[in-house]
């Protein structure tokens, strides 16, 4: 089904990154949710009401809360889709994480409701009433969420959204849930045992879970989390392909919403480069980015002395040093500056976060190596993190 509307209703439906396509992928999404979670709430209700099962009236309000949900992730993806303005330069993109997070704080809300219900029940337990219009209903219910799931997760995938992750992570969690009520409504039927509560706070504590994991998804791109290793490689593949561009590093990736993304970097070229040639490929360069990746690029050039002997053994020296401390760590913008008396290495030194080196003690041990290796060199180390 949503394969044939969104074909029927996207015509340009590969153009992810526009947030004119990603809004009707959200609508589309954000309605069939909306119409399905309400007619799974009045038909869950029904059978809860005749069976007289908290666990299955409880999982019935929850299936509402979804429909809310739906028209939550609506909302959030027509605001991301609106133009940037003075008040938001860089658009409204981050609006899709921020519904995300609003789903999955109701996530969170419903299911500390659930288990606070439970626990009454097991406190007050009531006789459960299985019918076969019962069993239809919850069995129904569960190939429902499965295939809401399924396209949830599908369209999320193929859009990069966060929102959609969260509605994914919450049907899949509603259809643990509607399971286990299944499980209890059975077993209470024909063995008379009263587990109705508990498997609601089995239901609870499984939409709780999934209410964590889906706010996880959508906390972390606002907190600025890295971007994504794929995205990095197709900057490098491409700034690569320049030959007047030696190394690139100090790349910075500002996320401000899918398809909104700005970078800057810096570029190292020849120091003694014709100086308009090498500007107009960076000019190049950061329309070329623009276009092939719809985002704003910053370039900023750093001269680097690439025929120069001396510095060249010199920083082949350094680089070894670097790799006998651990093969992660790296270097960029060496120079040297030679004195009567002794000759200063400059470079910065990128340290990956998990490293058990600290700054100083980094340094230290860089600094003494060198010294064994030269008693005239001298080091001015910047230490940067990947």
């Amino acid at each position: 089904m949503i394969t044939l509307l969104t074909r029927l209703l996207i015509k340009d439906r590969e153009n992810i990154e526009s947030p004119e396509i990603r809004q009707k992928y959200g609508l589309i999404s954000g309605m069939l949710g909306i119409f399905l979670n309400i007619l799974l709430f009045c038909t869950k209700l029904c059978a809860g009401l005749i069976g007289r099962s908290i666990s299955i009236i409880a999982d019935a309000f929850n299936n509402l809360s979804d429909a809310g949900s739906s028209i939550i992730t609506l909302i959030g993806f027509r605001i991301a889709s609106q133009e940037a303005d003075s008040d938001h330069p860089f658009g409204h993109g981050r609006s899709e994480y921020i519904s995300g997070l609003i789903v999955s704080i109701i996530i969170l809300v419903m299911a500390v409701e659930l288990i606070r219900s439970s626990v009454s029940k097991i406190l007050h337990p009531e006789n459960v009433t299985c019918t076969p219009l019962v069993l239809v209903i919850l069995i129904g219910s569960i190939l429902v969420k499965l295939y809401m799931y399924c396209y949830n997760k599908t369209l999320s995938k193929k859009i990069d959204s966060a929102a959609l992750r969260a509605t994914a992570t919450d049907s899949f969690s509603d259809c643990l849930a509607t399971s286990a009520v299944l499980i209890a409504t059975v077993i209470s039927h024909f063995t008379g045992l009263h587990i109705d509560g508990w498997c609601g706070i089995l239901v609870g504590i499984l939409i709780l879970h999934g209410g964590i994991e889906a706010a996880k998804d959508t906390i972390s791109p606002l907190m600025g989390q890295a971007p994504d290793p794929t995205f990095i490689k197709k900057i490098k593949n491409i700034v690569g392909e320049y030959s007047l561009v030696l190394g690139i590093h100090d790349l910075i990736v500002h996320d401000y919403g899918p398809g909104r993304r700005m970078i800057s970097l810096h570029a190292e070229v020849p120091a003694k480069g014709n100086i308009l040639e090498m500007h107009d490929t960076i000019d190049n360069l950061e329309k070329r980015l623009q276009q092939e990746l719809r985002c704003s690029a910053v370039i900023h050039m750093d001269p680097v002395m690439n025929d120069d002997l001396e510095t060249t053994e010199c920083q082949a020296i350094v680089t070894g040093i670097l790799q006998e401390i651990d093969t992660n760590l790296t270097l960029h913008d060496f120079r040297i500056v030679k004195g009567t008396t002794h000759t200063n290495l400059i470079f910065d030194v990128v340290v990956p976060y998990h490293s058990s080196y600290t700054k100083e003690g980094l340094k230290e041990t860089i600094e003494n190596r060198l010294k064994e290796s030269n008693h005239l060199y001298y080091v001015v180390i910047q230490i940067d993190h990947s």
